[in-house]
């Protein structure tokens, strides 16, 4: 849909969601009014639930900042509707703060007990997010029945610019429908690494909000705002970060990797030599060389050229990480992200 601002039907339509708690069920907003309801879904002011058919209204502040920057890319006939764009939502977004509780409060802790509720809430907050997900999903496979409908967000969010990195357990590698997810989504530029060592769900939105589990089980959420508990939260999933493996995702779904670097170079570079070496036996140009691994540890994640070796050899069949990282473990129960 071209960048718009929402006409009268649809702010009408989107108060009325917010009216009866800002989620309602997809067939009774269409049934109301089925244009402003699918064009709502399309400017992103209503998030269409697929696992339970419901929409769910998210924070116009942020889809007001994305029209902005949509009408404003879109040359200077547009540029005078986009200055006024977040003005023209702001009676909204107050229908908004007045429903979430935020006018004349600063909110550090809420704790939600309510497994719809959790992903209702994570909804909103992430409609809000511009820059980064941080994601610690504990356990082996994903859930099937949202892993589509996260797949293509995901990618939507990608496209936007956004930094998606998720850490798993080593349980995800044996799951085929996990691994492609992987796959196809790494591909499209999120990253992922699997951690063999106990961790705590945990999702983290632009360091700003977090959202860890309240009791076990995960079926109660605790959304964290204060600063300094979130920068401790973004510390620790740094440092698990930091030790969790690379996995060629691309290599385990059975895909070829697609790095437009010579296939002989790859093979050399797996063998140990240096880059020196490598430009003496290719007859290349250290340049090139050096032009041609930078890609490689992009596309591999690789910190050093250490690392990187070990990630070719994994490429071609050998271990992608050295052996004193190990494997095992599964789970089920998670967040939507």
């Amino acid at each position: 849909m071209t960048a718009r601002l929402p006409n009268e039907a649809e702010r009408r339509l989107y108060r009325e969601v917010l009216a009866r708690g800002g989620r309602v069920p997809f067939r009774e907003a269409v049934a109301w009014d089925r244009e402003a309801a699918r064009n709502l879904v399309a400017l992103g002011l209503l998030v269409h639930f697929e696992s339970d058919e419901s929409l769910t209204a998210v924070n116009p502040r942020a889809v007001g900042a994305r029209l902005s920057a949509e009408l404003r890319a879109d040359a200077g006939r547009r540029l005078a509707e986009a200055e006024r764009a977040a003005a023209h939502l702001d009676g909204m977004a107050q229908s908004f703060d007045a429903l979430s509780g935020r006018e004349g409060r600063s909110p550090v802790v809420r704790h939600v007990d309510r497994m719809e509720e959790i992903r209702h809430r994570v909804m909103q907050i992430e409609s809000e997010t511009a820059e980064e997900i941080l994601a610690a999903q504990p356990g082996g496979a994903r859930p099937v029945t949202r892993m589509s409908g996260t797949r293509r967000h995901n990618e939507r969010a990608l496209a936007r610019g956004m930094r998606l990195r998720t850490l798993y357990q080593p349980g995800a590698l044996t799951d085929p429908a996990t691994v492609g997810y992987a796959a196809e989504l790494s591909a499209a530029g999120e990253r992922f690494k699997v951690l063999d060592e106990p961790f705590q769900r945990m999702l983290i939105f632009d360091r700003r909000t977090a959202v860890i589990p309240a009791a076990p089980g995960d079926t109660s959420a605790a959304f964290v705002e204060d600063p300094t508990v979130v920068a401790l939260l973004v510390e620790r999933f740094e440092r698990d970060w930091a030790r969790a493996e690379q996995v060629d995702w691309q290599a385990l779904a059975g895909r070829p990797r697609e790095s437009g670097v010579p296939p002989e170079l790859t093979g050399l570079l797996a063998a140990g030599l240096t880059q020196r070496a490598i430009a003496s036996r290719l007859g290349l140009s250290e340049r090139t060389v050096a032009s041609h691994i930078a890609r490689l540890r992009e596309l591999y994640d690789a910190g050093t050229l250490f690392q990187l070796g070990w990630q070719l050899r994994g490429a071609a069949g050998r271990p992608t990480a050295p052996p004193e990282r190990g494997t095992a473990r599964t789970g089920e129960e998670e967040w939507d992200q």
